[in-house]
Order: structure tokens, then sequence, then C-alpha cells
């Protein structure tokens, strides 16, 4: 009986070191990765961002644009005349910009807008006297913009893939105006006209504002279209010059209604990530 006894507790003694030896070193518990919510990361939110370039983007816009004058003023001998009639066709118009977004919430961009060549077509009118006036107008904006995103049920990416915004910016419009072609007609009788007198066009820059309204809709992670209705006011300035002893002439400011389509895009988003290898969770030995 005491050889026996000997002999089991050396096999109990051994127990540990043999399941050490086969079980090694424990494994450090490493919980499986979860997957971005992309849906909160299209809004430029800084729970899921892993750099901030991931939040800077690329925009371009092209819209049907509506440009009314407010009204012209022209310097003649003795005085100062306005225009009767100062119509100008609508057009098109194009812009391109970089901008942040800075979370889900706000964002700010920077762009270039060009507004196609316009169509002007006046009048004026003294005692005898109707005369036509034809130009050319265009222009180019520099306009710094805030926008708030209206992304209330964003959050953790079950929100809808529409997110209305507003927004606001200001900056400087280069304003090209053509030379002012004027003939001046027996009121009346068309038929009799004077020779028409070229106004040299004036070009400046001028300071404007604008606001604006409308929804963006995600198609990806990286690339939101847009929809916006966007007034713009540039403030008055010279127009043209001096001929057949009228003008300088000056505009009291100009208007702006535009709806616009555009893209942001995100060049530095990654809408398909390698997926983080699966380490299943270390499961101790069990001792009997």
């Amino acid at each position: 009986m005491r050889y026996i006894a000997i002999a089991a507790a050396a096999m109990v003694g051994a127990t540990p070191a043999m399941s050490a030896d086969v079980y090694g070193d424990p494994v450090p518990i490493i919980d499986p990765v979860q997957d971005p919510v992309y849906d909160v990361e299209i809004r430029g939110s800084n729970d899921v961002a892993t750099s901030a370039w991931e939040n800077v983007y690329i925009k371009g816009t092209i819209g049907y644009t509506h440009p009314v004058m407010d009204g012209i003023d022209y310097d003649v001998i003795g005085g100062t005349k306005v225009f009767d009639t100062y119509d100008l066709s609508d057009t098109w118009s194009a812009g391109a910009g970089v901008g942040y977004q800075f979370n889900r919430f706000f964002r700010t961009d920077l762009m270039l807008n060009y507004i196609s060549s316009s169509k002007f077509v006046g009048s004026t009118s003294d005692a005898l006297y109707v005369s036509q006036d034809l130009a050319s107008w265009g222009a180019y904006s520099l306009i710094a913009s805030v926008y708030v995103d209206l992304d209330f049920f964003g959050g953790g990416g079950g929100g809808s893939s529409f997110i209305p915004f507003v927004g606001g910016g200001v900056g400087g419009t280069y304003v090209t105006n053509g030379n002012l072609t004027n003939q001046a007609c027996l009121d009346g009788d068309p038929t009799q006209c004077q020779d028409p007198f070229v106004h040299p066009g004036e070009d400046e820059w001028r300071f404007s504002w604008e606001v604006s309204g409308g929804f963006g809709y995600a198609f990806r992670c990286d690339l939101v279209g847009e929809a916006a209705y966007t007034y713009q006011r540039i403030e008055g300035g010279n127009m043209f010059g001096v001929a057949g002893g009228a003008g300088p002439g000056y505009d009291r400011g100009i208007d702006i209604h535009s709806v616009q389509a555009g893209l942001r895009f995100y060049p530095a988003r990654d809408c398909d990530p390698e997926p983080e290898p699966y380490i299943p969770p270390y499961i101790p030995p069990v001792y009997k």
C-alpha cells in the first residue's frame, strides 16, 4: 500500500506539467473587429473617420440661372436718367471647388462659379426718341460658404440617405459687361433712326453673397449628389462708358436665382476596406 500511495502522488504532481505541455501559454482574448458604419461616415462623422483627409471633398455643380437687374442709371448732359427696361436672358452656370466636412452637421467649401454669357436688352426714351440697347453680361464668383446638414436621423447608420441642408456664403464676383450698342428711333416710327452709338463695357470685381437650400443623396460612402436652389446678390457697379454724349452707366445690383445639381466626392474614403482576420476567443483548458 505504501508504494501505491507514493506512485499516485507522483502522477497527481505531474498532471499540471503535462497540461502546460499540451496547451502552452494562454492566448490573449481578442474580440472580432467590427466594420465601420459607413452610413454615418458619409456624413463625415468623427467617430469613424480614421484620417482628417477622409472629410475633404471635391465638388462640382451645373445649373439653370435666372439673373435679374435692379435698375440702371446713366449720366447725360445736365443730369442723370434711368433705363425704362432692362432684361437679362436666362442662362446656365457651372462651379467647382473643394470643401471640408467637420462632422455630420457642419461643412464648408470654397467654390469658383461661372455664369455663362447672358443677353441684355434694354431701352431708354425722351420726348422724341426711343432707343434700344443691346449688350452681353456674364460673371465669375469666388464664394466661401458654410452649410448645415439637417441630418437628425443619421446617428448609428440607421438614417435616411436623403440629407436636407441650408447654407450661406460671402465672396467676390467679377462682372463682365460687353459693349453696349444704342440706337434711337423716332417714337412711333421705327424706320426713322439715328446712327448707333457703342458704349464700351465695364468689367470689375464686386462684393456678393448668397444663401441656398436643398438636399443631398448618399450614393456611396464617398459620393453624395446634391440638388439645390441658390439666391446670390451681386452689388451694383459700373456697366458701360461714355458715347454720343451719354454715359457712363451704372447698374443698381443683380439678383441671381439658380437651380443647381452637383456631386461631392470624398477621394480619401475607402468604401470597401479589407476585412480584419477573425481570431477566435481563447478558451481555457478544463481540468478534471
